[in-house]
C-alpha cells in the first residue's frame, strides 16, 4: 500500500482521457520528485479504472480509504496521517462513504 497512489478524481468531462491525466500527473510529480530526492517517483506503468456510477465511486473512495487499516498501517482511518483530500474534510468523506 505505501507504494501505490490512489486517486479518486471528479469533474472530468465525458471525453476526458484518463491515460493522459495519469501521464500527465506522473511526469509532474515524478519531475520535482527526482530533482529533491534523486531517485525516481513511479515505476513504468501504471493502472487505471473509470467509474461512471456514483455508487461505484463510494465504494471505491470507502475501499482507498481503508488501505491504511487493511495493510496494518493504522488501527483506524483517521488515525493514518496521509489520508484526505484537497476538497473535503475527513469527517465529510468518512460520513458520505459509510454504509
Amino acid at each position: 500500500m505505501p507504494d501505490h497512489l490512489h486517486l479518486l478524481v471528479e469533474g472530468l468531462s465525458d471525453d476526458s482521457d484518463c491515460k493522459v491525466f495519469i501521464k500527465k500527473f506522473k511526469q509532474y510529480s515524478g519531475y520535482y520528485y527526482s530533482q529533491e530526492r534523486k531517485d525516481t517517483l513511479w515505476q513504468r506503468y501504471g493502472f487505471e479504472h473509470v467509474l461512471r456510477d456514483d455508487e461505484v465511486t463510494l465504494n471505491v473512495a470507502r475501499y482507498i480509504l481503508a488501505n491504511p487499516v487493511r495493510a496494518g498501517l493504522a488501527r483506524t482511518i483517521e488515525e493514518y496521517p496521509l489520508v484526505g483530500s484537497l476538497v473535503y474534510e475527513l469527517k465529510e468523506l468518512l460520513a458520505s462513504t459509510s454504509g
